[in-house]
């Protein structure tokens, strides 16, 4: 039996889970200029709101249980977004009470991170 390849792939998208959907999606539209896809219940008794665009979101999902940040690399490392103006998104990032960190430029482009309330890492970068 001879295995097809399925053609071109991407990444449509991850499932988060995070203490407040709704902070982490305001957040997300404001960083990256997305917009909900949709809301509503999800498996084991969760909730999940979906913020993306027309390829690819991010599902941020609660099951409403109290649970102790994130220990960094279990089992992401982080998770990376692009923007255009690095700077800006250094601000938003900033106005929201987040740190961030690790700043540096190297090809292909500048970058910092920075840890969201629940102790997900996140890069952004920018290729201008």
């Amino acid at each position: 039996m001879s295995l097809k390849n399925p053609g071109h792939g991407q990444l449509e998208h991850a499932n988060l889970t995070v203490s407040d959907p709704e902070r982490s999606s305001a957040l997300l539209q404001r960083l990256l200029g997305w917009h909900e896809r949709w809301r509503g219940p999800a498996r084991d008794g969760g909730w999940t709101i979906h913020v993306g665009d027309e390829a690819a979101y991010l599902a941020l999902y609660t099951d409403g249980q109290a649970r102790d940040r994130f220990t960094k690399g279990v089992p992401l490392n982080h998770v990376g977004l692009l923007v255009d103006d690095l700077d800006a998104a250094e601000m938003i990032v900033s106005e929201t009470g987040l740190e961030p960190f690790g700043h540096a430029d190297y090809e292909p482009g500048r970058r910092f991170y920075f840890f969201d309330w629940d102790g997900i890492e996140f890069e952004v970068v920018s290729y201008n």
